[in-house]
C-alpha cells in the first residue's frame, strides 16, 4: 500500500513529543479497557503483535512484562521510541519500528493489532485507508482490538480528532467481522462514556 501523506509527519510528531502538555491523549500507563484484555491473553501461545502509532507505548511494555516476546512497536517520531528503549531496556530493538504505519509491508502478517490513540491522531481522511491497511496487516482470523474515541472534539484542527461508532463502523465493515463493539465500561475517569472498545475479526 502507498504511503497516505499528511501534514502530521515524524517532524510534525517529532515536536509535540519534546513540548511539555503537547501530549494530553498520554495516559501514562496501560488504560484499563486494554489491561483486563492483554490479562486474559494466552502468553503460551506467543502471538505476533503490532501496536502501531503506539507513543510512548505503555501497552508494549505491559504486554512484555507479561511475557510476550513478540511485541512490534510502530511510530514515525523517534523520540517515544527510544524513551521505551530507555525505559524497558530489555524490550527487543529489532521490534522498534521507525516507520509509517501505512507503508508497512511485514514478510510475515501479525494475530493481533492494537489501537491506542493512534487512529484518533491521523488525519480524518486517512481513515478509511486506515481500516483496509489493518486488515492487510493480519492474517486471517487475526483482530483489531483497542479503543476508539465516540466524542467529537469541537474544533479540532490538529490531533486528537474524534467521531462516532456510526462513522467508524462503515469503515471497519468492508474488512472486519464485529466480535464486540460498544462502549467500554472501565475507561480512565476523564474518558468515560466517551470511548468504544473494539475487538474486530478478520474473516
Amino acid at each position: 500500500m502507498q504511503t497516505v501523506s499528511s501534514a502530521f509527519d515524524a517532524a510534525y510528531w517529532q515536536a509535540r513529543y519534546a513540548t511539555p502538555g503537547r501530549a494530553g491523549w498520554d495516559a501514562g500507563r496501560t488504560t484499563p479497557p486494554l489491561r483486563a484484555y492483554f490479562d486474559q491473553l494466552p502468553v503460551a501461545q506467543q502471538p505476533r503483535i503490532l501496536i502501531p502509532g503506539a507513543g510512548r507505548a505503555y501497552e508494549a511494555e505491559y504486554l512484555h512484562q507479561l511475557g510476550f516476546r513478540h511485541v512490534v512497536v510502530a511510530d514515525l517520531a523517534p523520540e517515544p521510541l527510544a524513551e521505551l528503549a530507555a525505559r524497558v531496556p530489555d524490550f527487543p530493538k529489532e521490534n522498534l519500528w521507525l516507520a509509517d504505519f501505512f507503508a508497512l509491508a511485514p514478510a510475515e502478517p501479525f494475530d493481533l493489532l492494537i489501537e491506542q490513540t493512534f487512529f484518533c491522531a491521523i488525519a480524518p481522511g486517512q481513515r478509511p485507508a486506515y481500516a483496509q491497511q489493518c486488515a492487510a496487516l493480519l492474517r486471517p482470523g487475526g483482530k483489531l482490538v483497542g479503543l476508539l474515541f465516540d466524542t467529537e472534539f469541537a474544533g479540532a484542527s490538529e490531533p486528537p480528532f474524534g467521531g462516532s461508532r456510526e462513522e467508524y463502523r462503515a469503515y471497519f465493515a468492508p474488512y472486519f467481522n464485529f466480535l464486540h463493539f460498544d462502549t467500554a465500561y472501565n475507561s480512565l475517569k476523564a474518558r468515560a462514556g466517551r470511548e468504544l472498545f473494539i475487538c474486530l475479526q478478520k474473516p
